[in-house]
């Protein structure tokens, strides 16, 4: 008789410890340009030494290529990419380096880039400790800690960074002046970090109406552009090394890019908890915890939404509730693996607000975000008669070209039904 195979699918690696703190610089990848520009300067004074990688090139696609088999989904390749780009530099010391992740929790592969990354870096850097920033209980042992005050701060700066990109993109193609909008964007920076320093961040009226304001000074062509809504799996939706620079592409090509606010996936988590208690019949702790917070981080939304409209310069963010029933319309809430119901739900809440073409980018391997963002396609377009909308997949062997190319068809219909619109 054979005997008994015991498989142990445990492995050794190095952990992450507080005490690292001082000695130690964390790599984060640049999954959200906008935010994390705030988010690094934050952890920067909160005592670590941060560093938002910035490598981009073909070389780290190929480094993810090694490292990672190629058939998860892109966005882990191009992180573990980066990470690996960045550790053989030669920049870092190795023994004193570790980098940082998100976790979700949910039910995509996101929430399995841990061993993923830690396989990666064993053959190379195996004393280079794998930092897991979660909300879910994963990772204990490993885990970035964090203490209700620095959770408000970091919910703060995504309201920030949400205002700071969404007046910058209705900014840019309409400057008189070449580089108005960089120097706003630069001043409107500068204005959150001061907040910061000053320990006045909690004032978000205040700091949100400095940043319209700044925006709302730059001189402005009085034309009509190609408004382009940006939807999708998260990382390619932000991340300019996931999306080959989309935002850059589509100002290039004369339009105006369209990327819907962080704070409504962070809203869309909460929901989904919400939402789980409520299909499930899950009470508790954790339920009221959720419900509490939704409603304080939706009062501030709905604040900041006045100021937009109040002013009168830009086109208000979009409510969550109204995104919520928005969804409703083409699917249910408790589809919600990847960024389930919300991707379909930022197409029509788009569609609404004059946003009617649409890149639906999703990268290859995921799923759940092909399900809710493609298969829901026809469904938006039978809603909303001049809805124009491209799905565009992200992965190691699409080249830009080809991707920049079916954009181009999208636009060209684009400017077909703007100028038709000037005519009438």
């Amino acid at each position: 008789m054979q005997d008994k195979i015991t498989v142990d699918y445990t492995d050794d690696y190095p952990r992450w410890k507080d005490e690292y703190k001082s000695t130690y610089k964390i790599l984060i990848p640049d999954m959200l340009p906008w935010h994390f520009a705030i988010i690094e300067q934050l952890l920067k004074m909160e005592g670590y030494d941060v560093e938002v990688l910035k490598n981009d090139s073909r070389a780290v696609i190929d480094e993810g290529l090694k490292r990672v088999h190629n058939d998860t989904c892109y966005p882990c390749l191009c992180v573990v990419g980066q990470y690996i780009d960045a550790l053989k530099s030669g920049k870092y010391d190795v023994n004193h380096t570790a980098v940082l992740i998100s976790q979700s929790g949910g039910g995509c592969r996101a929430s399995n880039y841990i061993p993923l990354i830690r396989k990666a870096l064993k053959a190379q850097f195996p004393n280079v400790p794998v930092i897991s920033l979660n909300f879910s209980g994963l990772e204990k042992d490993s885990s970035f800690k964090i203490g209700l005050k620095l959770l408000l701060k970091l919910a703060f700066a995504i309201f920030y960074g949400d205002s700071i990109m969404w007046c910058y993109n209705q900014t840019r193609p309409y400057e008189e002046q070449a580089g108005a909008a960089d120097k706003a964007r630069k001043e409107a920076m500068d204005a959150v970090i001061g907040a910061y320093k000053a320990g006045n961040y909690y004032k978000y009226k205040k700091i949100n109406a400095k940043i319209i304001s700044i925006f709302a000074s730059v001189k402005r062509k009085n034309v009509k552009k190609v408004k382009v809504g940006i939807v999708g799996e998260i990382y390619v939706k932000y991340a300019y090394l996931g999306n080959n620079h989309l935002e850059d592409f589509l100002l290039s090509e004369d339009c105006e890019p369209v990327v819907p606010a962080l704070m409504d996936f962070v809203l869309y988590c909460i929901v989904n908890n919400i939402n789980d208690s409520d299909f499930y019949g899950k009470k508790g702790i954790f339920y009221t915890a959720n419900r509490i917070l939704y409603r304080v981080l939706y009062r501030m939304q709905k604040n900041i939404i006045k100021q937009y409209k109040k002013e009168g310069t830009f086109e208000p963010i979009h409510d969550f509730e109204h995104l919520r029933k928005c969804a409703d319309k083409v699917i249910n809430q408790g589809v919600k693996m990847g960024e389930g119901w919300l991707i379909p739900a930022e197409m029509a809440a788009l569609a609404e607000t004059g946003t009617e073409n649409i890149v639906c980018a999703q990268p290859f391997g995921c799923l759940p975000n092909h399900i809710a963002g493609k298969g829901a396609i026809r469904t938006l377009k039978n809603m909303y008669e001049h809805e124009n909308i491209v799905a565009v997949d992200y992965d190691p062997s699409a080249t830009k070209v080809n991707q920049e190319n079916r954009i181009k068809l999208m636009l060209a219909t684009a400017r077909e039904n703007l100028a038709q619109t000037k005519d009438n």
